[in-house]
């Protein structure tokens, strides 16, 4: 991780003062980095022991950077990972531009692998997770939103580039065609726990220690699985709060949290991220037995054991 850091660090030199800026506070801000762990993880654990993943692992981290950018102007945060957000410094403008920015510099970070399936896999994704943006759009303020809306846009939005990032890892690697569709799956699933499991944390952990406003996804009218649990599962009085809050993003934040706790959906969705965290550890036995394996189905765990 280190070297990636350096990579990042070294991609993002250029000679205009406000990207260099702006990319350095969001990607200075830290975060779980989980994308590029996942692809360095999926290579080492197949046998790699080049640098090009390295690199690679940048472009992934380039490609999550430049979403968090567009998706704090669209949903109007001023807030993410313990402090204010990138529009919220810099303006809405700055911050769209510097994301396009760096999904411009992934794309020219990735050619240099001189690997079109690389190419293939990364643009294909970057593709997805725009469409799974609009499908959110779509999803706003929508309470008829049914649990299969719901988990396309976690498919999507969230989930593609775990998937896109193990796959690669595994193509860099030289991985056999079974051992790449297991880190496809492993991905997935992966990235599916671990987006449920920030739909648990919006409505369960603090601002302080989750880095993002507890109840944004209310707010911005998004209805997440604990909140789909309540309209399929509570009594009509419940229902109907839910169906208001998701309309307005107005509700009695401390009501709806009585409404998600009486129905269990915060245990709910964590068996559900559970789930999808042991279906990517059953993927992994086509993997071979190593200390790199063991730690990806570590990885599984901390996914959904996560407070933050």
């Amino acid at each position: 991780m280190k070297a990636v850091d350096e990579v990042i660090r070294a991609r993002l030199n250029s000679d205009v003062v406000l990207i260099r800026t702006v990319g350095d506070y969001i990607i200075g801000a830290g975060g779980k980095r989980m994308r590029p762990a996942l692809l360095l993880m999926i290579a080492n654990a197949l046998g790699y022991r080049g640098t090009l993943h390295h690199l690679q692992a940048a472009v992934v981290e380039f490609i999550h950077t430049s979403t968090l950018l567009h998706d704090d102007v669209v949903d109007e945060s001023d807030l993410r990972r313990g402090r204010n957000t990138a529009n919220a410094v810099f303006g809405n403008a700055a911050s769209v531009l510097v994301g396009d920015y760096l999904y411009s510099r992934s794309f020219e970070m990735m050619v240099e692998a001189n690997d079109m399936r690389i190419m293939q896999v990364f643009s294909k994704a970057t593709t997805i997770i725009a469409e799974g943006e609009v499908l959110q759009l779509l999803n706003v303020h929508d309470p008829d939103v049914s649990l299969e809306r719901y988990l396309q846009v976690v498919r999507y939005k969230t989930a593609k580039l775990f998937e896109a990032s193990a796959q690669v890892g595994a193509i860099v690697a030289h991985a056999t065609q079974t051992q790449e569709e297991a880190a496809v799956v492993y991905g997935r699933h992966m990235g599916t726990a671990f987006q449920l499991i920030d739909d648990v944390l919006d409505y369960s952990g603090d601002a302080e220690t989750l880095g993002k406003n507890v109840g944004d996804d209310l707010r911005e009218g998004k209805p997440t699985l604990p909140l789909i649990r309540v309209l399929e599962v509570g009594t009509l009085a419940q229902k109907q709060l839910i169906q208001d809050a998701i309309k307005t993003g107005k509700a009695d934040f401390r009501a709806v949290a009585h409404a998600i706790r009486d129905t269990d959906a915060l245990e709910y969705t964590r068996k559900a991220a559970a789930a999808e965290a042991e279906k990517a550890k059953e993927a992994l036995f086509a993997f071979p037995i190593s200390a790199q394996r063991e730690s990806l189905l570590k990885f599984c765990s901390f996914a959904v054991e996560r407070d933050r």
